[in-house]
C-alpha cells in the first residue's frame, strides 16, 4: 500500500510536511521492514524531496500510517539519527539533519557504492534487470572519461597508448578487436581508437553517441630523408617493442638504406634496456626510446600529429 505523510493524523501543534512523501513496504520481499522504511526515507533526503531542517511524524503517527509496530519506526529512526541522516530536536521529534548523512552519503568504495544502489533499487521494486538496463543506457549516454585503443598487438598498442596520453593526458586503455566484441561494457564511458579497417566492425559495440575515431600513422618522409643525408657508410637501426613496427620499418627504410648503410632492427621487450653506442643512427619508438643508450637517438612519433588534433576535437 502507497500513502503518504499527508494522510497522517495530525495532533494539535505538530507539523507535518506540506508536501506528499511515499513510502510503500511490503512484507513479502524478504526485506526486514525496519531497513525498507530507513532506506526509503533516505532515498527521499537525497532526491530532495525532504530537505534539512524539515519534520518528521511521530514514530505512532508513522506507524499508523505504514501499518506496522511502532517499535519498527522507531528503530528505522533510531538507525537514521546513527547514521546522520535525522537529528532530535527539543521535545524529541525528529528533523532532517543539516549534514544528512555525511558518513553515510559517499561510500568508502565503489563496492560499497554498487551493494547501497542494489539494495535500495530492490527496496522500491525494481529488478536487478531493470537496474542493469538503466544504469548501461545511463553511462552510454554520458561523454567518455578516458580512451580505448583497439589493436591486436600488444606492443602496437602500447605505443600508441603512451604517444595518445602524452599528447591529450587523458587516462588510456588498451584491448582488442576480439575481447571487445565479447566484452561490450569495455567501450562504456570510452573514446575508441582504432585502425581503420576494423572500424566498421566495432560500431555494434561502442556508443552511437561517441563513434570510433581513425587511427592514422605517420608517414616516414622526415626519417628517410635523414638516411639519404648521410655521406659516408653507417650503421641504421630501428628499436621498437612492436615486431609489426620492426617489419614494417625495414620495407620502407631499405631503399634508402641501399648498399652504402647497413641496417640493423632489435626488438626490445617493453622496460628492457639495450647498449647501441656503436650504431650510427638509432630510430626509437616512443616506448622504446627511454630504454636505448647510443650516440645519435631519433624518436619515431608513429601517430600522425592530425589524427591526435582530430582525437582531441573529438573529446572536447
Amino acid at each position: 500500500m502507497v500513502r503518504t505523510f499527508n494522510d497522517l493524523p495530525q495532533s494539535k501543534g505538530s507539523k507535518i510536511p506540506a508536501f506528499e512523501m511515499l513510502i510503500s513496504l511490503s512484507k513479502n520481499g524478504g526485506i526486514p521492514l525496519r531497513q525498507q522504511l530507513a532506506d526509503q526515507i533516505v532515498f527521499l533526503i537525497t532526491t530532495g524531496q525532504l530537505r534539512a531542517g524539515e519534520q518528521l511524524p511521530s514514530v505512532r503517527a508513522l506507524a499508523r500510517l505504514a501499518k506496522v509496530h511502532h517499535n519498527t519506526v522507531s528503530g528505522a529512526y533510531q538507525d537514521l539519527v546513527r547514521r546522520d541522516w535525522l537529528t532530535r530536536k527539543r521535545g524529541s521529534r525528529l528533523i532532517v539533519g543539516t549534514g544528512a548523512g555525511a558518513r553515510q552519503s559517499s561510500p568508502s568504495s565503489l563496492d560499497e557504492l554498487i551493494n547501497e544502489s542494489i539494495q535500495r533499487a530492490r527496496n522500491m521494486g525494481y529488478s536487478l534487470q531493470a537496474l542493469t538496463q538503466r544504469v548501461r543506457e545511463r553511462l552510454l549516454a554520458q561523454p567518455p572519461d578516458h580512451i580505448l585503443i583497439v589493436e591486436e598487438e600488444a606492443g602496437l598498442c602500447e605505443i600508441i597508448r603512451q604517444e595518445v596520453h602524452e599528447k591529450l593526458g587523458w587516462p588510456v586503455e588498451g584491448c582488442s578487436v576480439e575481447r571487445l566484441t565479447k566484452n561490450p561494457s569495455l567501450a562504456v564511458g570510452a573514446q575508441v581508437l582504432a585502425p581503420n579497417y576494423v572500424i566498421e566492425a566495432l560500431k555494434p559495440f561502442v556508443p552511437q553517441n561517441q563513434p570510433p575515431v581513425s587511427i592514422t600513422y605517420s608517414k616516414a618522409d622526415e626519417h628517410l630523408d635523414l638516411i639519404r643525408a648521410l655521406t659516408k657508410p653507417s650503421i641504421v637501426a630501428v628499436v621498437s617493442v612492436s615486431d609489426g613496427l620492426l617489419r614494417t620499418a625495414q620495407s620502407l627504410l631499405a631503399p634508402a638504406v641501399g648498399r652504402l648503410h647497413t641496417f640493423r632492427a632489435f626488438l626490445l621487450p617493453q622496460k628492457g634496456r639495450i647498449d647501441l653506442t656503436g650504431i650510427d643512427v638509432v630510430f626509437c619508438d616512443s616506448v622504446a626510446m627511454s630504454g636505448v643508450r647510443c650516440r645519435h637517438k631519433i624518436r619515431y612519433h608513429l601517430v600522425d600529429a592530425g589524427c591526435l588534433e582530430n582525437l582531441a576535437q573529438q573529446l572536447s
